[in-house]
């Protein structure tokens, strides 16, 4: 499972932390965050779209290994 692409559902947003939230209680111009770009929305989309099912695949990946591992026991 070593060649399996990593996958993330949080493809279109920020990616923050505490502090990071924190700070932007000050942020008084409302451009604190940069965002994932993609050079149109369709293929902002498109990446994301793609994103959520390969997790979605992963998981049906990992489910099958398991049940294979229980099988095998």
């Amino acid at each position: 499972m070593s060649d399996t692409k990593i996958y993330r559902t949080d493809y279109l947003f920020v990616n923050t932390n505490f502090i990071i939230g924190a700070g932007s209680v000050l942020n008084l111009g409302g451009n604190y965050f940069e965002f994932n770009r993609s050079r149109t929305p369709e293929e902002a989309d498109a990446r994301a779209i793609e994103s959520d099912w390969g997790v979605v695949g992963n998981d049906i990946r990992a489910a099958i290994e398991e049940y294979k591992n229980i099988q095998n026991k």
